[in-house]
């Protein structure tokens, strides 16, 4: 443990990755409130003559600003660490810090795993793949929108755009970072090597569209807490599978976790008659009727109708 700490070349990548991973972190903690100016309000001129009313032009949906909001979306988060404010430090200097801590002892943790775990993390992990937390989006959007359940339509692009996001930025920082994987390295720490390990892309993926559920359903805590539930689990198979170090999966974990906050609370439709499908009437059947009591207090009197669909 002394040897890693004293190693002068292994903290001094960890400290060179913190900044790069703290600084990605927190470029999607804030809906880039210092990016948009909000405009001057016009004063009204006495003599001014009454203008006629504009005529209202309809909102574009969430479909139509897909692409569009996931430019928006990079640039904000690209441009947002040239925004921090002196408060941030509160979030960044702990992240930063932990980070670069666990990337100096990521080659003891690393070699402290059994290896009879790796089978079984490596199968878990896999729902946290682009193909499942994509498809999964996907199936919560097409329920949405067969069934009018708003709520689950708006779930699923979120979810959608959040994963797309967490993905350009993911495979940015591989990209820059070049970290090689746990097997490839022998558990060393070596960036800049042609790998792809920092971060961990099934922990963002997982974490953005988990986060996004959690908020559209934070009124439910079997779901919130479900959606978490699986990021979390999926987050640390990939380190018992030894598919990435711990410093890998814990930047990436709180990668998708900002971009899904962020997406969130940016692109939701906040006046939007968003409501569950449990909430409205369900649909009679025709086998099952629909039964709805009735009571009449000054007759004392109790009744029941049953309605069939013909």
């Amino acid at each position: 443990m002394r040897s890693i700490l004293r190693d002068p070349v292994a903290w001094r990548n960890a400290v060179f990755i913190a900044v790069i991973s703290a600084s990605s972190v927190f470029a999607q903690t804030e809906p880039g409130a210092a990016l948009v100016q909000p405009a001057p309000k016009p004063t009204a001129s006495p003599s001014a003559s009454p203008t006629p009313t504009p005529t209202r032009t309809p909102t574009p949906s969430l479909e139509q600003n897909f692409f569009k909001n996931i430019l928006r979306d990079q640039r904000a988060i690209w441009t947002s660490p040239f925004a921090l404010r002196g408060q941030d430090a509160k979030w960044l200097a702990p992240t930063g810090l932990t980070t670069a801590l666990l990337i100096a002892t990521d080659r003891r943790s690393a070699s402290e795993i059994d290896d009879s775990r790796h089978r079984l993390s490596r199968g878990f992990s896999e729902a946290g793949t682009l193909y499942t937390t994509g498809g999964f989006a996907a199936t919560l959007y097409v329920i949405g929108r067969k069934t009018g359940n708003q709520r689950l339509r708006e779930t699923g692009l979120l979810g959608a755009e959040a994963i797309i996001n967490g993905q350009i930025v993911a495979t940015s920082l591989k990209a820059m970072t070049q970290r090689m994987r746990p097997r490839e390295s022998n558990n060393r720490v070596r960036f800049f090597a042609g790998g792809d390990s920092f971060p961990s892309g099934h922990a963002v993926s997982v974490w953005s569209l988990a986060t996004v559920i959690a908020y559209q359903y934070e009124h439910r805590p079997l779901i919130k807490y479900g959606a978490y539930s699986v990021a979390i689990a999926v987050s640390i198979s990939r380190f018992t599978g030894r598919k990435h170090f711990l410093s890998d999966v814990l930047v990436g974990s709180a990668i998708g976790y900002g971009i899904g906050r962020y997406v969130y609370r940016t692109h939701r439709r906040k006046n939007a008659a968003v409501q569950d499908s449990e909430a409205s009437a369900p649909e009679p059947s025709r086998l099952l009727p629909s039964i709805t009591p009735h009571y009449y207090p000054r007759a004392r009197a109790y009744g029941l109708t049953l309605t069939w669909r013909l």
